[in-house]
Parts: C-alpha cells; structure tokens; sequence
C-alpha cells in the first residue's frame, strides 16, 4: 500500500501511517460518491451521509499530525461535502490525495 499522499511534514510516526492511509481507503471505499478538483489547493469530496462519525474522527486525527490541511464537512445534495485545502506549498500531497481518491 502506498502512501506517497502522506507529507515530509506529517508528524504521525512512520510505522502509523500505513494504518492511517487504510482508515481513508476504507472511509472512502465505502462513503464516496465523487471528488472534485475546485481549485489548485482544494478539492471538495461528496460521501454519503453515514460517513459522519468515523470522517469527523479521521479528520480531527489528520489535523493534528498534518496541520496544513484545512478540513471542512458541510451537508450537501443527499450527502455530506468534504473540504481540503492546503497551502501552495502543499499542492503536490493534495495532488497525490486526489489521486488516491480518483482510484
């Protein structure tokens, strides 16, 4: 399992992030419903609606060990919409999160 989305920056240790990129893959697997690119340093993902606990746990842990990501979750169409927004200098670990998703 590759985890080339996870950031120099990323305080979580090593041995931890394997484990954290399959909590997304398995969030996603089963929530996503699409992803959409809405600027060079955010994208907004729609999951389903029973996606909330377990995104809102994911996200508060990310956000500790990777502080530049900026994590917003509103309701939207028949789900919820997440938001990811990074720094300019962060687009390239945005760019391979969006990747992530896309498979």
């Amino acid at each position: 399992m590759s985890t080339a989305w996870v950031p120099e920056a990323c305080t979580l240790p090593t041995a931890e992030q394997p484990l954290r990129v399959a909590e997304f893959d398995r969030l996603f697997a089963r929530t996503l419903r699409s992803v959409r690119r809405t600027g060079p340093a955010t994208i907004e993902v729609e999951l389903a609606p029973d996606a909330r606990p377990e995104l809102d746990d994911l996200i508060a842990r990310e956000t500790r060990c990777c502080s530049f990501f900026a994590f917003t979750v509103t309701p939207g169409g028949s789900g919820l919409v997440l938001g990811v927004t990074v720094p300019a200098a962060q687009t390239a670990v945005l760019d391979a999160f969006a990747e992530r998703l896309a498979r």
